[in-house]
Order: C-alpha cells, then structure tokens, then sequence
C-alpha cells in the first residue's frame, strides 16, 4: 500500500476541512506571498515575505508553520544556489516535522537537503539521504519516486565523477519502466547510460 503523501507546505494535519474559513493571520498572508514569490521564482521577494512570515510563525508559536516557512525560505536560497543557507533552513523545518511526527513531510524535506549538499558539493551526504528515500520508497512499493530518486542519484553520480555508479542508476531505472510498459522511457534511461559507459572508455 502506498504511504499518502502531502505537499510539503501542507505540514500538519491532512484532510481537515470545514465550512467556515478562519481569517488568515498577517504571518499566514506572508507566507501565500513568499511561496508564491517562490513558485514564480522570483527569490529575493521571497526571502523578505518568507522572513516575515517566520518571525510571525514564532510570535504565534505556530510550529507547522514555522517548518513551512523555513523550507520554503530553503527553496528560496536554493534559487540563489545560497547552498549553505538552504541547508540551515532544511534542517530547521526537519527538526521540527521529527518533532511532530510528520513522516511524508520529513521525506519532502530530505530531497531538498540532498539537493543543497549537492549544490555544495558534498556528494556523499546528498547520495546517503538519496538511498535512504529510495529505501522508503522501495518499502511503500512507490515506483514513481523510486525511479525518480535513481535518476537524482544518477545526476549526483554524475557530478561526483562516477559515471559506472551513473550507469548503473540509470539502468536499475529503465528497468523499473519496462517492468510497467514504459518503453520510451525505459529505452531514453538506457541511452544515458550507455552514453555514460562509452564516455569512461574514452
């Protein structure tokens, strides 16, 4: 059975709804803008709403909200490639989505921390939590994110100079997408990795 899985910025709990909407607080309204800022790209906006809407979060004493505006203030430096400030503000929103027991979320957050060490060049620290959600995902029987992770590790592989370790990725992904009838895809991730297996003969 699949583990259902929430956006990110949805931290807390899933599925309440109700039919009167309670007035949003100026932190919340802060928030709206700077992920908006954030999904438009437009990162330094972003970083002022996002700052905002934290300093309002811990005011309120809001932990779910917090977690939300610091991960989206991590998307934000990750559009700035500000690499070493991502990993700052990743790890807050983890320690709080461990804190609240937030299993889908911390899952969300563990791709965007490998995305930031690997924007730093720590290649080892990005592929440890990369195997770790390939381990979850594999668990859930989840082939979407499974094949989606091999192809993160491959790219990291990639940048690491370990085009066999590429390959190899690659290949274990093809064979998740034959194994469903994707041949287009199956046969695409076969020629990268026969791509990167020609390259280290060279």
């Amino acid at each position: 059975m699949n583990t259902p899985t929430q956006k990110i910025d949805s931290i807390g709990p899933v599925g309440e709804t109700g039919d009167t909407q309670p007035e949003k607080s100026q932190a919340q309204l802060d928030y709206d803008e700077g992920r908006g800022y954030v999904e438009r790209g437009e990162a330094a906006l972003a970083a002022v709403a996002l700052y905002n809407a934290l300093r309002g979060f811990e005011e309120e004493n809001n932990r779910e909200g917090i977690a939300n505006a610091a991960n989206q203030l991590g998307h934000a430096c990750l559009l700035r490639e500000e690499f070493d400030k991502a990993l700052i503000h990743y790890r807050k929103a983890w320690g709080i989505c461990e804190e609240l027991g937030d299993h889908v979320s911390l899952l969300s957050v563990a791709k965007s921390l490998a995305e930031a060490h690997k924007g730093l060049g720590e290649y080892r620290q990005a592929l440890d939590l990369c195997l770790d959600l390939l381990d979850s995902y594999q668990k859930n029987n989840d082939p979407k994110n499974s094949v989606d992770m091999l192809e993160r590790m491959a790219e990291i592989y990639v940048a690491a100079n370990e085009k066999l370790r590429a390959a190899d990725a690659y290949k274990t992904a093809a064979s998740i997408h034959a194994n469903f009838g994707h041949t287009a895809m199956a046969e695409s991730l076969r020629e990268k990795a026969g791509e990167l297996l020609e390259s280290t003969e060279d």
